[in-house]
């Protein structure tokens, strides 16, 4: 296995927050490289297993922890199992998070911008709600994200 490890956030908090996501991806390094350009997060750390594919990856948004994986045999991303389970495309349909990550952003339209610039499909245009300034977006392999700025 080999390890890159770039420690661009040492805070220890983050090794010790309560809830961390862990999410699979069909290419974990094509994805830990497409949500640091699309997304802003920050890339901490990146083993790869002998075959090449992400065993462990880490990102930091803000001042949260993401953990990903890759390479897992016989698992199918959101987008591509939608493409054979009705059940999945359906429930595809809506534009609501569905077994997604919500993360605060300082500034939800320019995340955006920077979103749908590198290619992310946009679920919903940002806007205002009571508990701020929201939009819902999947990522290249059909995860859904939902970035909200707290209201001021």
């Amino acid at each position: 296995m080999t390890e890159t490890h770039t420690d661009t956030n040492p805070d220890p908090d983050l090794d010790r927050q309560a809830v961390t996501p862990f999410i699979s991806y069909q290419d974990g390094v094509a994805a830990m490289d497409w949500l640091a350009g699309a997304f802003g997060f920050v890339e901490r750390t990146r083993w790869r297993g002998d075959d090449g594919t992400l065993a462990h990856g880490e990102l930091v948004a803000g001042r949260g922890l993401i953990m990903l994986a890759g390479g897992i045999p016989g698992y199918e991303a959101p987008r591509r199992h939608r493409e054979h389970c009705a059940a999945a495309a359906r429930w595809s349909e809506v534009p609501w998070v569905v077994d997604g990550v919500m993360v605060r952003v300082e500034d939800v339209d320019a995340h955006h911008a920077r979103a749908a610039q590198a290619g992310a499909r946009v679920l919903s245009e940002p806007e205002d709600q009571p508990y701020g300034r929201s939009y819902r977006v999947e990522d290249l392999e059909g995860h859904r994200w939902m970035f909200q700025q707290p209201p001021a």
